[in-house]
């Protein structure tokens, strides 16, 4: 879910910089500065930040009080505040490449691209060998790339930092995320392993591994699991575990129910989510109360209808791991529900610190989270066979039928007429993430458009923005003989827009063993029929569950045999 998500999921972070100091002598403002250094080591935040604010009132130009200032508030998750105290630090000290680069990882966190590359940039100016910058930077250049096509400078600008300090796990992991955007998913994986070899405990790198693990082909479940479960013992060690609760066991009081994800927004998790609140908090007779989490900025009308089910909604961007878990037991959460998994923005570890007696985790991810604090994941019989159920630390908790429940978009699309009828021709089609398109599915697609004479494959993804993407799916389809005339390549637009695609589509074609979902029922919903190769994992097995539920088995593929007649079948009625 959201490559361009995992990119800035990569916590730009800030830098300490002692060398920032006026030339005046010792003062009280200096001396208050120097006491809110040592209560920030002691690990006193807030008491600092008050130091430095009265450091600040008795002497402006303190260029270091104001530059610490804003470290505590990124820290705490106000990047707007951190910005305009870096900013007044810069004025009074002009030279500071640290400076420079709170500045970009401010703008980094406030979704302000172009002004946190400019920021950048002035940093590695100031200090040409500034590895951190280099690595920020690139986020910026990568966050952008969608619409600048910068990916070939953001991965000189990685290299470049690499090879100033090799052993920057933080440039490796970036790395593996641009290669992910790009469809390079050998040099993701890769780029991953070399960020845990440097950094054995860098709990992000480990997630992102796990996360992409899921686009290889022949990986197998039992590497998957054992990988989970190392990830699960580094974020236990990192923990401090409740073992007591603000709970009651009054079997007729109101339970409290939290959700935690960076997706509370318009996104696949928001879509699927916002039915299930919506009818849960609609009931009269409900004994649930909702509690939200966000750890991504959630601020669109998905996240307005979600927050307006919830009895509280707490901002957890830029809160550590121990303040959030105290602020779960405190709101005395009796289930907390994870919606993330090893995708972009969870709070895994923090998980780990067990903040509420039932921890379970939902919809966002497709495999174990490989904690042990973490007591069910949901699934369903078509989806998670018994015969899988070893490879979770979770207990499986199967709901009827279904696991998911599709929220109807509001956007008035409407399924069209048959476009073969009017083309002459048979249109596939696939909306998914360019990197579930692997060279076997590439391999396959391209014989049913060999098979099939005259079709065509509409391919749709944000990653086909970039020209050298849409050239990179030419060329792939070019080597099994496709001719660049038989696809049709469209970049992403409005979900409304979006929608309307499936009227030009005949029948949607499912990549694996990563199948589609949230597009998937979309294709259902405008009336397109999706045609699935069945798996054995609970992520390849997500079309046979819907299609099941939909009433259309004779669409799910056993072996890509199978899968290529079925297509011919289908085209051919």
């Amino acid at each position: 879910m959201g490559l361009l998500d995992r990119l800035l999921k990569t916590k730009s972070g800030h830098v300490s910089d002692t060398k920032i100091a006026t030339a005046a002598g010792p003062s009280e403002a200096e001396r208050l500065l120097e006491e809110g250094v040592t209560l920030e080591a002691r690990g006193q935040p807030e008491e600092a930040l008050n130091r430095y604010e009265v450091a600040i009132g008795l002497k402006p130009e303190l260029a270091r009080a104001h530059f610490n200032r804003g470290n505590i508030l990124l820290d705490k998750g106000d990047a707007a505040g951190a910005l305009a105290a870096y900013e007044q630090a810069v004025t009074y000290k002009p030279d500071s490449a640290a400076a420079y680069y709170n500045i970009g990882s401010a703008h980094l966190h406030l979704g302000n691209a172009r002004e946190a590359i400019a920021a950048c940039r002035q940093a590695i100016t100031l200090k040409p060998d500034f590895a951190d910058a280099h690595v920020s930077l690139n986020m910026a250049l990568g966050s952008e790339s969608r619409d600048l096509g910068k990916f070939d400078e953001a991965e000189a600008s990685y290299r470049r930092a690499l090879e100033i300090n090799p052993r920057l796990a933080e440039a490796h992991h970036s790395l593996g995320i641009l290669f992910g955007l790009t469809n390079r998913v050998a040099e993701s994986v890769a780029s991953f392993e070399q960020a845990l070899r440097t950094k054995g405990d860098y709990a992000e790198a480990h997630t992102s591994l796990l996360f992409f693990y899921n686009y290889v082909a022949d990986l197998a479940a039992e590497q998957l699991l054992r990988d989970a479960r190392r990830f699960g013992e580094v974020a236990a060690r990192l923990a401090q575990p409740y073992t007591r609760w603000k709970t009651s066991p009054d079997p007729l009081r109101v339970l409290r129910v939290g959700f935690v994800s960076g997706d509370l927004r318009d996104h696949p998790v928001g879509c699927f989510l916002e039915g299930v609140l919506a009818a849960l908090t609609s009931r009269t007779e409900s004994r649930l109360e909702l509690f939200a989490y966000p750890t991504f900025t959630c601020d669109d009308e998905t996240s307005a209808r979600l927050r307006a089910c919830c009895k509280d909604w707490y901002s957890a961007v830029g809160l550590s791991d121990e303040t959030l878990a105290r602020r779960i037991t405190e709101d005395g959460i009796d289930i907390l529900i994870d919606l993330s998994g090893h995708t972009a923005h969870n709070r895994l570890t923090m998980f780990a610190w067990k903040p509420a007696p039932v921890q379970l985790t939902w919809l966002g991810y497709l495999a174990t989270t490989g904690l042990a604090a973490i007591d069910y994941v949901i699934a369903d019989e078509w989806t998670l066979p018994k015969d899988q159920e070893a490879y979770f630390t979770e207990k499986v908790w199967r709901l009827p039928e279904s696991y998911i429940c599709f929220t109807p978009p509001l956007h008035e699309a409407l399924p069209g007429p048959l476009p073969a009828i009017g083309n002459g021709y048979i249109t596939f089609g696939s909306c998914n993430n360019l990197t579930k398109m692997n060279d076997d599915v590439v391999a396959l697609w391209a014989r049913v458009l060999h098979t099939i004479p005259n079709s065509r494959l509409l391919l749709k993804s944000k990653q086909l923005q970039a020209v050298f993407m849409r050239q990179n799916v030419v060329n792939r389809f070019g080597v099994h003989g496709i001719d660049a005339e038989r696809l049709i390549l469209k970049a992403h637009v409005s979900r409304g827009e979006y929608l309307m695609t499936y009227c030009e589509i005949d029948i949607a074609l499912d990549p694996f063993p990563y199948p589609g979902i949230t597009t998937s029922v979309e294709s259902l919903w405008m009336g397109v029929p999706v045609l699935t190769l069945s798996g054995e994992q609970f992520l390849s097995r997500q079309g046979v569950g819907l299609l099941m539920n939909a009433g259309l088995p004779d669409w799910i593929a056993t072996d890509t045999d199978d899968y290529l007649a079925r297509a011919v079948s289908h085209a051919s009625d």
